[in-house]
């Protein structure tokens, strides 16, 4: 099955285990990965943005709680050859306000704050692991942490802490 999202940044391709096709269009991409991830809680969803060979994979989601993968290319480094940070940043925040989404409340909130530490390189070829979890959510904010580890090693690359206003 192949369910094609189409929203105001680039169209991405998720890859099912069945064999129908259905269109669906959302307004943000964050929406786009929750609805795919809820639709197909019990498989692993591929995601790709289709000019290009990025791809992230949603392994589990469960409440409170998303891990993705993702294969390093070249696309996604920096002059050294390693993960941008900037990419890095950006998987920390669509992967955390993805888990924001698989809890009750389920609103994936505005950015407050958002702190990244970098410890070791992802190089080209390498896979890593994105994972976030829903620390706290109150009435008005939440509070995720990211951590980003390479999957042969088991070694911290980043780790991120992401908070976000909730609305009233």
């Amino acid at each position: 099955m192949h369910l094609l999202l189409a929203f105001s940044t680039p169209l991405l391709m998720c890859t099912l285990p069945e064999d129908k096709d259905i269109l669906l269009i959302f307004g943000s991409s964050v929406l786009a990965l929750a609805a795919i991830a809820k639709l197909i809680l019990q498989s692993p969803v591929t995601l790709a943005v289709p000019e290009k060979s990025s791809l992230v994979t949603l392994v589990s989601a469960a409440p409170e709680k998303v891990i993705c993968e993702m294969k390093v290319e070249e696309e996604h480094t920096n002059k050294h050859g390693t993960l941008h940070g900037g990419l890095t940043a950006t998987l920390i925040d669509t992967i955390s306000t993805m888990a924001l989404l698989f809890t009750e409340r389920g609103v994936p909130g505005v950015s407050v704050d958002m702190n990244i530490t970098y410890m070791s390189p992802a190089k080209i070829g390498e896979e890593i692991i994105i994972t976030a979890n829903i620390l706290k959510q109150g009435k008005t904010l939440a509070f995720a942490s990211v951590d980003v580890t390479n999957k042969a090693t088991g070694k911290l690359i980043a780790q991120g802490r992401h908070t976000k206003h909730l609305g009233n």
